[in-house]
């Protein structure tokens, strides 16, 4: 290896540390790469996780800019040295790619390629994907970054120890990428539960406020001929559950709007959900968002998870006329803050009733990020629920 037994040891180490760091599926595929190419001393690193229609559902690459990366064009195919890594699932160990006879050239922007080495990524039988380096940078003391080998010559291509410490960083690989696979399943399980709840209350509520309002216009056409100022009554009462009908509509549409998390942020994603959800409310909502830098994803989701259940609470079972959401920084942390005026409760009492209004859940989320929730309320003094997370 390139590396002495110590520095060796510890980059493994590191890598493999980065590695079991990311739950999300595209920023464990991007520390592998990065970390491969850092390790071996390749210029350039890659990761093809296959589709099923021969080609590659993600291709991540690192040594190559977003520039260079847009010039090379679409996605490769799954052939040539490609193709075996993935259908052979055997390693390729080669002094030049392009003497290969399964070599089939690739895009005038593609950087050259020259000495080559590939493992595939498997978790039993399954290939995962299959991890790329390309061109082993000649060591030359005290002139870092070591500079590529033009042409193979023996002594600067990839060795066995470098194969051996591949395959070591690809089996820990497969354990991150199917630990992100089972975290982004779980993740759209906690979703789709979520939505089937949200649908639940929604035919509930909104089924309540339909019958009581054909119950009333029905009173309503009995009595216009013979009591028409009691009629006249009758017919602002089926007005006003019509509202609210269309109230419980709007906010559950909205409820169930899966949230733009990753293309707009928390702050953008929680500021826009508060505006409809105050317009399709009596109680006024308002948000304000101070200071807070982009967190984790974990984080960030379990933060808006949170958010959505306070609000829920606040707006149908507290009687609030006002709430209020901020989200800031606090000393080293990140803390979102749901207070309503509504009849609040005690939580010693709701929790032996074992009615937990969703704060079991929202413990549950805050833990499960490295925060932590608190909860302030009395009856007939509102409530305040807090959830702080590191960074921010």
């Amino acid at each position: 290896m390139s590396h002495g037994p110590r520095s060796g040891l510890t980059a493994v180490s590191s890598a493999l540390l980065a590695m079991s760091r990311h739950l999300e599926v595209r920023d464990v595929l991007k520390t592998i790469v990065a970390s491969a190419r850092e390790l071996l001393d390749a210029q350039y690193a890659a990761l093809g996780v296959p589709d099923d229609h021969g080609g590659f559902a993600q291709f991540v690459v690192d040594g190559v800019s977003e520039e260079q990366w847009k010039a090379i064009g679409p996605l490769p195919r799954q052939h040539g040295i490609l193709a075996a890594m993935l259908h052979e699932a055997t390693p390729e160990r080669l002094g030049d790619v392009r003497k290969d006879p399964r070599f089939g050239g690739w895009p005038s922007a593609h950087p050259d390629l020259v000495d080559f080495l590939g493992l595939p990524i498997r978790d039993g039988d399954e290939v995962l994907g299959a991890l790329f380096l390309a061109n082993k940078l000649r060591p030359v003391e005290g002139h870092p970054p070591h500079p590529p080998c033009p042409e193979p010559t023996g002594t600067c291509g990839f060795t066995q120890d470098d194969e051996e410490l591949l395959g070591i960083l690809a089996q820990h690989a497969a354990i991150a990428l199917t630990n992100a696979r089972l975290y982004e399943r779980s993740r759209e399980l906690t979703i789709a539960e979520e939505r089937s709840r949200l649908a639940h209350e929604l035919h509930d509520a909104v089924s309540q406020k339909l019958f009581s309002l054909r119950l009333t216009a029905q009173a309503a056409t009995a009595l216009v001929d013979r009591d028409p100022a009691r009629a006249k009554g009758e017919l602002h009462q089926v007005a006003s559950l019509a509202a609210e009908a269309a109230d419980e509509l709007r906010a559950a549409v909205v409820e169930l709007r899966p949230a733009a998390l990753e293309e707009d942020g928390l702050v953008a994603t929680l500021r826009t959900q508060i505006q409809v959800l105050d317009r399709a409310h009596a109680a006024r909502v308002t948000f304000t968002g101070r200071g807070v830098k982009a967190l984790p994803a974990a984080q960030e989701e379990a933060m808006l998870r949170v958010a959505q259940e306070a609000l829920h609470n606040a707006l149908r079972h507290s009687g609030a006329k006002r709430v209020e959401v901020t989200l800031h920084r606090r000393g080293s942390g990140t803390v979102l803050r749901i207070t309503d005026d509504g009849g609040g409760f005690d939580p010693r009492t709701v929790r032996r009733a074992g009615r937990h209004l969703g704060l079991v859940s929202m413990r549950d989320r805050a833990s499960g990020t490295g925060g932590r929730l608190t909860v302030r309320s009395a009856p007939g003094e509102g409530t305040t629920i807090e959830m702080e997370v590191p960074g921010g």
